[in-house]
Formats: C-alpha cells, sequence, structure tokens
C-alpha cells in the first residue's frame, strides 16, 4: 500500500535585522534601475513611428537587461534581474498600458518606491541562522525555523518605516482541520465580521487610532503617523488571522456573504469599509481552507438580513433599506422569533450555502 502525503504551498515572512538596511536599499536601487530601463524600452517599442507596436514579453525584455549583472558595482545577479523582467510584462499586461510608473530610488521624493528585490527558487539559502543572498549574509529573526523548509523563490521588501522584510515560499504538509460542523459569516462595518454561532470580530482599529493620528498629522510628525498606520495595520492583521484561523479548526465547511466592497468605497462609508478589511479576510479564509481541506464559498447575501432564519419569510418587522441600518435587534412579526441582526444574516448565509452545496454546479 502506498501512502501519500499531501502538501501546499505557503509564504513566509520573516524581519530582517536593521543593520543590513544600508546594502538591501543599494540593491533595491539597482532593481529600480532594471525596472526603469525596460519601461523606457517597452514604451518605445508599444509606440513606434513606423510600423505595428511591439508588446515585449518578460523573455523579450532579457535580451536588453544582459549582462547589468556584470557591470562594475552592481550587486543583484542575473536571476533578479530575470525576474524584474518576468513581473514587468506581467504587470504590463494586467493594468493594459504601454508603461507603467516608474519606480523612485530616492528617500526624500513624495514618490518614493519602497524597496523590492526578487529572486527566483535556490538563490536564497539559509545557513546558521542567516540568509545567503548576492554575496551577503543577512541575519532575521527566525520565527519559522527555517532550516526545516526547502527554500523556493520570493523578495525581499521594505516597508514605510524602513524595515525590511524576507518573503519566501515554501512547501508544507496539509494539516486537515478537525471541525465537522459549517458556519456562515455577515460581513459588516460596525462588526467586521459576525458568524452564525454568534461570534464577532470589531472592525474599528482605524477609528480607535484616528485620534490620536490626526494629532501626529497636524504636528507634522512623519515617523509617528508611520508607527501609527504600522500598529493599525498589525491589530486588523492579528485579529483577522485570529478569527480565521479559530473557524477553520472548528468547521468543515464555511461560507461568506458576496457584500460589494467595491461599490461601498465609493460612498460616505469608503473609511469604515476600508478599516474593516473584508477582502483581507476572504483571503485568509480562503487560502487556510485550501490548506485544511474545509469547503470554503462565496454566496449571494441578498434579503439575509431581512429574510428571518426561523420562518424564512420576509416580515414586515424586519429592517429595510438605509432606515433600517440602526436596527441591531428586532423580532419576527410572523413567528415571534427575537433575532440579532448580524446572526440572522449570517444564519441565512449559511443555509444559502447549504442550498449550494445541495443543488452543485449545473452542467453547462
Amino acid at each position: 500500500m502506498i501512502f501519500t502525503v499531501s502538501t501546499t504551498t505557503k509564504t513566509l515572512q520573516l524581519r530582517l535585522k536593521d543593520k543590513h538596511a544600508r546594502v538591501l536599499r543599494q540593491m533595491a536601487r539597482e532593481v529600480n534601475q532594471v525596472w526603469n530601463h525596460i519601461n523606457a524600452i517597452s514604451a518605445k517599442a508599444a509606440r513606434p513611428f513606423h510600423g505595428k507596436p511591439q508588446y515585449l514579453s518578460g523573455y523579450d525584455l532579457q535580451k536588453f537587461t544582459a549582462g547589468f549583472s556584470q557591470c562594475e558595482g552592481v550587486s543583484v545577479g542575473s536571476g533578479t534581474v530575470q525576474v524584474v523582467c518576468t513581473e514587468y510584462a506581467t504587470r504590463r499586461k494586467q493594468f493594459k498600458k504601454t508603461r507603467l510608473n516608474w519606480r523612485v530610488s530616492n528617500p526624500q521624493s513624495a514618490k518614493y518606491s519602497l524597496g523590492w528585490i526578487p529572486f527566483k527558487g535556490g538563490h536564497a539559502k539559509y545557513k546558521a541562522g542567516q540568509i545567503h543572498f548576492a554575496g551577503q549574509k543577512l541575519s532575521l529573526w527566525d520565527s519559522y525555523g527555517l532550516a526545516d523548509y526547502e527554500l523556493r523563490a520570493g523578495s525581499f521588501s521594505e516597508d514605510s518605516r524602513g524595515r525590511w522584510y524576507f518573503n519566501v515560499a515554501v512547501e508544507v504538509q496539509r494539516k486537515p482541520s478537525p471541525g465537522t460542523a459549517a458556519v456562515g459569516i455577515d460581513l459588516g462595518l460596525k462588526e467586521c465580521a459576525t458568524a452564525s454561532t454568534g461570534d464577532k470580530i470589531e472592525g474599528r482599529w482605524y477609528r480607535s487610532h484616528e485620534q490620536a493620528l490626526g494629532i501626529a498629522q497636524r504636528a507634522n510628525k512623519k515617523k509617528r503617523v508611520r508607527a501609527i498606520h504600522a500598529k493599525i495595520k498589525n491589530q486588523r492583521k492579528d485579529a483577522l488571522h485570529q478569527f480565521s484561523s479559530k473557524l477553520v479548526q472548528e468547521n468543515a465547511a464555511i461560507f461568506v456573504g458576496d457584500v460589494a466592497s467595491g461599490q461601498l468605497v465609493k460612498t460616505k462609508m469608503a473609511k469604515s469599509t476600508l478599516d474593516a478589511g473584508w477582502s483581507m479576510l476572504k483571503t485568509m479564509l480562503e487560502y487556510k481552507s485550501h490548506q485544511a481541506g474545509v469547503v470554503f464559498e462565496v454566496v449571494n447575501e441578498s434579503y439575509t438580513t431581512q429574510t428571518c432564519s426561523c420562518c424564512g419569510a420576509i416580515p414586515a418587522s424586519s429592517p429595510k433599506g438605509r432606515a433600517g441600518l440602526g436596527i441591531r435587534e428586532w423580532v419576527c412579526s410572523d413567528c415571534g422569533a427575537a433575532h440579532d441582526r448580524d446572526v440572522n444574516a449570517a444564519k441565512n448565509i449559511l443555509a444559502a450555502g447549504h442550498r449550494r452545496l445541495a443543488e452543485g454546479v449545473p452542467v453547462l
């Protein structure tokens, strides 16, 4: 009998020691030079004076950067240059443009591009607690135990506070979720997410620091502003990670409503919508469910707030439209069941998810 171990790819992020910032910033400057060079070539080829426009592929762009890594003073290798060319061609095609934005290397510029140094699999190696890359030995806080993994492709990246991180893809074994239940999730603004079990996560990270952020901005304390923004980001990320991990561990199926965040960010509720981090939560639930073998589906949430989860009717007493946004609890006038607004919606999303699984995918 042959036993197979199911594996999946995961990206790890580890912080590098600040003493390497100067070396990494120099490498990032070289990456920016390559990017701007192929950006100019691509724009020129797409707008010729005579003949048909040409849209150069990543392989074509690599021909114009041959030998750059051998120039005096250049520390990045040919593998990094090739990845930059491939990434540029991918993003140009994605955004459907003949030219992308220039990458700015001057830290004093308002348009400064945060450092980015990509690498191929095998070009960054972990030895004795350090990352060996481009002739440099970079120390880091190894919270994952990199010695147990085979490092693949990845990148070095800089955040707004000048801190550098090592991002690398690794292969890990799948750990099936022990959960057997199913849960529906209603996304909101006052509460970022509400589960059909009654669990809620507060989505007011930016709002809780808004006053301190305003004071720092008016005082023109740029470092303090960046620190507050980083704190908001870290708090949001940590809370969503804990919430999503708990759901994946306790359930075998997760259903989320298809709330249209792209439309809400164009309204007066944009600040609260962005603060809630719906897209981040959905992404976490999707990849964690995939790793744990949990069913994850996004279902239609139409009328889930108005419908009674007990009798299935849309009674006159249910909250409707903008006028009903302030109603957090209500009683069904048909069956008399008392509801929490968000929990009721989450239960209806769960029921919609069960119906979708039961109906299956129609044959085309």
